[in-house]
C-alpha cells in the first residue's frame, strides 16, 4: 500500500534560478513537479521524503534550460488489486456506492455488494442489512 522508495528524474532549471540556491530551487522545483502525480508503476506520489543525488547539469541545444538527474527519495501510496482498504464513503446511489482512500476515488457496484443488504432511498440514501442495522452511509452534514 505505502512504499518508501528511490526514483530519478531529469529536472529542466533555467538559468534565473541559478546562483547560491541553485540546490534549493531544484529540489522545490521537483516537489511542486512530483507531489500529486500518479505513476503507473510506482502509483501515487504522496511527498518526496529526501535527495540522493543530483548530477552534472547539461545545457540543452538551442534553449537556456539546463537538465539536471536527481534522484530522490519519496512516499507512494499503490493499492494492489483485491486489498483491503479503509475508506470514506462519499456518495450512495441506487447502483452503488462512491467512496475514497487517500488519494484513491472508488466505485463500488451493486452487484458487489452483498445480497442481505437492501438499498434503501429517502434524505439519506443507505444500504441497509436484512437486521434493520444500516452499513453504508453518507451523511452531507457529517462529511461536509
Amino acid at each position: 500500500m505505502f512504499f518508501h522508495i528511490v526514483l530519478e528524474r531529469n529536472m529542466q532549471l533555467h538559468p534565473r534560478f541559478f546562483g547560491q540556491n541553485l540546490r534549493e530551487n531544484l529540489v522545490s522545483k521537483l516537489i511542486k513537479d512530483v507531489e500529486g502525480t500518479i505513476s503507473g508503476r510506482h502509483g501515487f506520489v504522496l511527498a518526496v521524503t529526501g535527495i540522493e543525488s543530483v548530477g552534472k547539469g547539461l545545457i540543452r541545444d538551442g534553449t537556456p534550460f539546463v537538465t539536471f538527474p536527481v534522484k530522490y527519495r519519496c512516499v507512494v501510496f499503490r493499492p494492489f488489486e483485491g486489498e483491503v482498504l479503509e475508506a470514506v464513503v462519499t456518495r450512495v446511489v441506487q447502483h452503488g456506492l462512491f467512496a475514497e482512500a487517500g488519494p484513491l476515488k472508488i466505485f463500488v457496484s451493486n452487484h458487489c455488494i452483498p445480497d442481505d443488504m437492501e438499498y434503501q432511498t429517502g434524505d439519506m440514501p443507505n444500504y441497509t442489512k436484512s437486521d434493520g442495522s444500516v452499513c453504508f452511509l453518507f451523511s452531507p452534514v457529517l462529511c461536509g
